[in-house]
């Protein structure tokens, strides 16, 4: 019997809600694989969430987010509450795997009762983000955790998709480096509701502090104005403060009535990217399974059909949409028609469905 079957989906909800470690760690592993298993998990477990503050790490690599990170965890634990960090590493070219560079420097929380590491592999998805990570903090909100960290691969401004997973965003920067501006600029200046300027033995510490500030005055929206933060992660400077100012952002959220509205936002837009996701795995076992669909992609290329005609084709495949007035190549005795995308083709195999 392998070790999985030894998990029944009663046994991974109890141990979850217990805060059992290898139930947790399991569990996410199944959502990380999309298993069948994890929809039950996470459905029955979807309840016991909302309690937990999740909090988003984000800025450019090398300026100390898993640093900073820890010294939080040690703050946060010093005040008797509990954690979980979910570091998305980037995945591994050759094997698809993550890193596990951030666990690694998160090495004095391992042995840690009170807190959760996970790395996952962001597995070639945009936005610096794993796909699986908003399903990994919902179960570490079940499973009792006080907040949960959700520390980014430091895409620059594709991570604007921090957003989708955390309550609080905490944006780092490092002073001397012209990514702090730049961080700043269009798609990630509206992300962040801390600012930390790490490292503030740097000579250029302050003045990086002025260009910052300079540049969020610009928003001129009413409502909460982020905070700018020094600190230095090495040596703990200021992290208690940092956490003072992410407990207070909390507070403001639910004295204005923000944050149920933040999280579902979140959540509305969490299931339209998972929709989208599946719908393109969807269409590509489709074209790899039907001969006149990869016909219909060589005939754009060929000229023969334009770009807007194959992807209303591709559309009807996944969404069952009309096709009238679509130029198709010449029939060859297969051409391209409007199917489930998991029905199988005249004498195929049926591709497998999605959890």
């Amino acid at each position: 019997m392998t070790r999985r079957q030894h998990w029944t989906q009663e046994a991974l909800v109890e141990g979850v809600r217990a805060g059992d470690r290898r139930a947790l760690a399991r569990a996410i592993t199944l959502a990380e694989d999309s298993d069948p298993l994890a929809h039950g998990v996470l459905r029955a477990l979807y309840p016991d969430t909302g309690r937990a503050h999740s909090v988003g790490v984000t800025g450019p690599p090398g300026v100390g987010k898993s640093t900073l990170v820890g010294a939080l965890l040690a703050e946060i634990r010093g005040a008797g509450r509990t954690a979980g960090v979910i570091s998305v590493d980037p995945s591994s070219p050759f094997s698809g795997g993550a890193l596990l560079g951030d666990r690694i420097r998160l090495a004095d929380h391992f042995l840690d009762p009170g807190v959760f590491i996970r790395s996952l592999g962001t597995r070639g998805h945009p936005g610096g983000l794993a796909e699986a990570t908003l399903q990994a903090v919902l179960l570490l909100d079940a499973s009792g955790k006080d907040v949960v960290f959700v520390e980014t691969v430091g895409a620059g401004q594709g991570d604007v998709r921090i957003m989708g997973v955390a309550d609080t965003v905490v944006l780092v920067l490092m002073p001397g480096s012209g990514d702090s501006i730049q961080a700043l600029k269009a798609g990630i200046m509206e992300i962040p509701d801390l600012i930390v300027v790490n490292k503030m033995d740097h000579p250029g510490a302050r003045t990086t502090v002025g260009e910052v500030r300079s540049v969020v005055s610009l928003d001129r929206r009413p409502g909460w104005r982020p905070p700018i933060l020094l600190t230095d992660a090495v040596r703990g400077e200021n992290v208690a403060e940092l956490l003072s100012e992410i407990d207070r952002h909390r507070a403001h959220l639910e004295a204005d009535g923000v944050l149920a509205e933040r999280r579902g936002r979140r959540l509305a837009e969490e299931v339209v990217a998972l929709a989208t996701s599946r719908a393109r795995r969807r269409l590509e076992r489709a074209i790899a399974a039907d001969t006149a669909l990869r016909e219909l992609l060589d005939a754009v290329a060929r000229r023969e059909v334009d770009p807007l005609s194959a992807v209303s084709e591709l559309e009807a495949v996944t969404l069952g949409s009309g096709t009238e007035g679509v130029a198709r190549p010449a029939d060859t005795g297969g051409g391209a028609r409007a199917v489930d995308a998991d029905t199988p083709p005249s004498g195929g195999a049926a591709p497998q469905h999605e959890p």
